[in-house]
């Protein structure tokens, strides 16, 4: 926020009225001490004193006990605050000039003040009518963004987007991650060392997007997650399972924090879980609802998972058709293909032409939520038949 003096004088002025103090940073030792004197003529009632690095030890030492016993209400004070300290009596911080500090020495600061059950405030202040760098935007708006307790790793990864993390062998400090983002920039230097380690075909397999789109409800319910940013957060992590493990812990977690884990959002955990799975097998694409007629085969058979006869083959639930298309350089024995194709007994082909594709089809649940498990079902019980395909 711009500087002002009414503003300043009566943040002091409330702090000292519940009997705490204030810190006030101000990083220019040549003018701290007039600086101390325009904040006391601000707030007479008020006791100020200054302290910086170029002090006399002795001095420092005596300010900095006042300061802790109380006597001292305003500590006009360079950077030297910035670590070390824990007084609980101060939970008002007034930033000088905050547009010039980094973001993790504005971070640093902040945490100067709230080491109680007081609540604590920080004002970050610039020169009034001052233009500000995009830079200086960025960093004021992330320390605004990022306030919840043990916000350190996300205020560092911004700090990282936004100075650039530069060559990291070389001499040069600064780059372009700001321009393409932490989590890209760590993709494409992996696949940079790859490539010169010579495993090129990690590098095939880390470009390739696997995408699944099932006639499925996968989301997080409104009513389930109500802040849309812990939402996003939840989204970005799910997307980023791994295995089992991480799948379970993240099903616990939400548990934890949210209650009863929703049919929709356990959807979500399970998809996440399979595309990985998919990925590691060449697999482009699984597409799976309602036959579209797009692939040609002429399939009668209606079978379920673990190609035994589906529960849902009953009713008139219609046709349904999961087709998963494969990267040609995927890594598999094209000489087992046969049987597991034979093992769907007339329900699964396998087309060569263009993408190689695996298409499966049966007869869909009249139930529609039925059909949707049974859908995700089958598509899961593909996948783990086909990484037996791995040469």
């Amino acid at each position: 926020m711009e500087y002002n003096d009414e503003l300043v004088r009566e943040a002091i002025v409330r702090e000292l009225s519940r009997g705490g103090q204030v810190y006030y940073v101000y990083n220019r030792v040549n003018t701290i001490a007039d600086t101390a004197a325009a904040i006391q003529k601000l707030v007479p009632e008020a006791n100020v004193a200054f302290a910086h690095g170029q002090m006399k030890e002795a001095e420092l030492e005596r300010i900095m006990y006042d300061f802790i016993d109380g006597t001292i209400d305003v500590l006009v004070s360079t950077t030297i605050i910035e670590t070390g300290l824990d007084i609980p009596n101060v939970n008002t911080m007034i930033i000088h000039d905050s547009d010039k500090m980094g973001l993790s020495q504005l971070y640093q600061l902040r945490g100067r003040v709230g080491r109680s059950n007081k609540t604590a405030y920080a004002f970050l202040m610039y020169k009034r009518d001052k233009m500000l760098k995009e830079v200086a935007e960025k960093r004021l708006a992330a320390i605004k963004e990022f306030t919840d307790l043990g916000s350190g790793f996300k205020i560092a990864m911004r700090d990282l987007e936004i100075r650039g993390a530069g060559s990291l062998l070389g001499k040069k400090q600064s780059g372009h991650m700001a321009a393409v983002g932490y989590d890209m920039y760590c993709k494409m230097l992996g696949e940079a060392v790859k490539i010169r380690k010579g495993d090129e075909g990690d590098v095939v397999l880390d470009a390739i997007n696997t995408s699944i789109d099932l006639d499925v409800d996968a989301y997080i319910p409104a009513e389930y997650i109500l802040n849309e940013e812990q939402k996003l957060e939840i989204y970005k992590r799910i997307a980023s399972l791994e295995n089992s493990q991480e799948c379970d812990d993240m099903r616990d977690e939400l548990i934890d924090r949210f209650g009863e884990v929703p049919e929709p959002v356990e959807n979500l955990l399970r998809i996440s879980l399979l595309r990985t799975k998919a990925h590691d097998l060449y697999i482009m694409e699984i597409n799976g609802g309602s036959t579209a007629g797009s692939v040609s085969g002429g399939i009668s058979s209606s079978v379920g998972s673990a190609g035994n006869e589906s529960a849902g083959g009953v009713g008139s639930g219609g046709a349904g058709e999961i087709e998963i298309k494969i990267n040609p350089s995927a890594k598999i024995d094209a000489g087992k293909i046969p049987g597991l194709i034979a093992s769907y007994k007339g329900a699964m082909a396998f087309h060569q032409a263009g993408i190689p594709a695996f298409v499966y089809k049966y007869k869909k649940d009249t139930n529609p939520r039925k059909a949707e498990q049974q859908l995700l079902a089958d598509a899961e019980s593909i996948v783990e038949k086909l990484a037996s395909l791995r040469a």
